[in-house]
């Protein structure tokens, strides 16, 4: 009689066990599960990965109902185990038991299943998602309680566990920069990428060109001196001032001037630039890119002015701009070349101080906060918290710079190199 006890209480923990490792694995395989795939082969018609992804769209109840039933089996075979190791060898049985169910557990309840499920998660996921399934619908309100005491204590430590801890955005960048560092994704995809990401992160002031570099034409000139100057500048667009260059009245575009011009026989005294320039677009410095690339497109400009808040002219910003944000820098036959990275020698570089940090980011590989600036020479102002002199050097954020050229309170030119890892 106590030999078929034992025997019956051996296939239970078997049994318990071989849950167990089911548990295990669905753990693994639901959360390791690509959420892009699964939503492909619903697409596609696979009614298992739609019920993969009803599981994953509350991956808190998911996990809780899980660790339920994997405590619940676990535990019940070890009380087993305990008894039958009891009636074997008398007391030392627990000893006995306790050693024997920490290696079964071990081996076939975690780490077998798991490796597997890891090994094969999309194809895991879709097998056991059945039966997990109506696990988590039966095991809901005790689920929902034990959340509720969870969450409850958390607070009473001050512990904030509302929503989800990384945005989309932010995990699809952490994909993104996961594959780049295991080679699936080369630089310049990981960049574009990024890129794309960073439009809501961005506005306007973080990419536009400052008011001290913008073209602009005195429109209290002669007109043939305006024309002449508009069509050898590089630039198709350029803003008219009168008086004050804070006063923009209109838009020069090169294509506009031309036909005006072809219309009076190429003399250039006869346009009226009145009729000839365009309105001048005016937009605050506090756009965001995704927003503004928006309303390029909608209203099928590639020109717009920023101002402040007070209407002070503080750039301006194109298409192409913004368009570099995703690509990177986009030249063509017209461009003037300004470097505004360049290697010195090995590991040390001459970067002018108004290189956008972003830019430097990328053509270095780098990762320079541009929080509270936007250009090299802002971030040496903020982290120094003064205007450095020629010859000054400082360190921060794995970096050792040195101000190499300053025009009056301008930093225009900084030596810049990476500090060893060990400092």
């Amino acid at each position: 009689m106590i030999e078929t006890w034992i025997l019956i209480s051996l296939g239970g923990i078997a049994l318990l066990l071989l849950f167990s490792g089911f548990f295990s694995g669905s753990e693994t395989s639901l959360t390791a599960v690509s959420k892009a795939r699964m939503v492909q082969l619903e697409k596609e018609g696979h009614i298992a990965a739609g019920r993969v992804n009803r599981l994953i769209d509350n991956r808190e109840r998911l996990i809780g109902a899980i660790l339920l039933g994997n405590n619940l089996v676990n535990i019940l075979a070890s009380t087993i185990a305990a008894a039958v190791f009891l009636a074997l060898f008398g007391e030392a049985g627990i000893g006995y038991a306790t050693l024997v169910m920490t290696f079964l557990v071990l081996i076939f309840a975690e780490v077998l299943p798991k490796t597997y499920a890891l090994s094969n998660p999309d194809r895991f996921a879709q097998a056991v998602s059945w039966p997990i399934l109506q696990f988590v619908r039966i095991f809901a309100p005790i689920v929902a309680a034990v959340q509720a005491i969870v969450r409850g204590t958390l607070r009473i430590f001050g512990a904030n566990v509302e929503g989800p801890v990384l945005s989309s955005h932010e995990e699809l960048r952490g994909h993104i920069d996961l594959h780049h560092q295991e080679g699936g994704v080369v630089k310049d995809d990981r960049d574009m990428l990024g890129g794309v990401l960073d439009l809501r992160e961005l506005t306007v002031d973080d990419v536009m060109i400052h008011r001290k570099n913008i073209t602009m034409i005195d429109a209290d000139l002669p007109v043939a001196e305006i024309v002449s100057a508009a069509l050898n500048s590089p630039h198709t667009r350029l803003p008219l001032f009168q008086g004050d260059n804070e006063n923009i009245i209109g838009i020069l575009h090169a294509r506009d001037l031309a036909r005006a011009l072809l219309n009076v026989e190429g003399k250039p005294e006869d346009i009226d630039l009145k009729s000839v320039m365009r309105e001048p677009w005016f937009v605050p410095e506090t756009t965001e890119l995704q927003d503004q690339l928006d309303v390029f497109r909608e209203k099928r400009e590639h020109f717009a002015l920023v101002v402040d808040e007070y209407g002070a002219l503080m750039g301006l910003v194109t298409l192409e701009d913004i368009l570099e944000e995703i690509v990177g820098q986009i030249e063509d036959e017209h461009d003037i070349a300004v470097e505004g990275v360049r290697m010195e020698s090995d590991g040390i570089w001459l970067i002018d101080g108004d290189a956008p940090i972003r830019d430097v980011n990328r053509a270095l590989d780098w990762e320079l906060p541009d929080d509270d600036a936007v250009t090299m020479a802002g971030l040496v102002i903020h982290e120094s918290q003064t205007i450095p002199d020629v010859g000054q050097v400082f360190s921060f954020h794995g970096a050792r710079f040195e101000i190499v050229e300053r025009v009056r309170n301008q930093i225009v030119l900084i030596r810049v190199s990476a500090l060893p890892e060990e400092d």
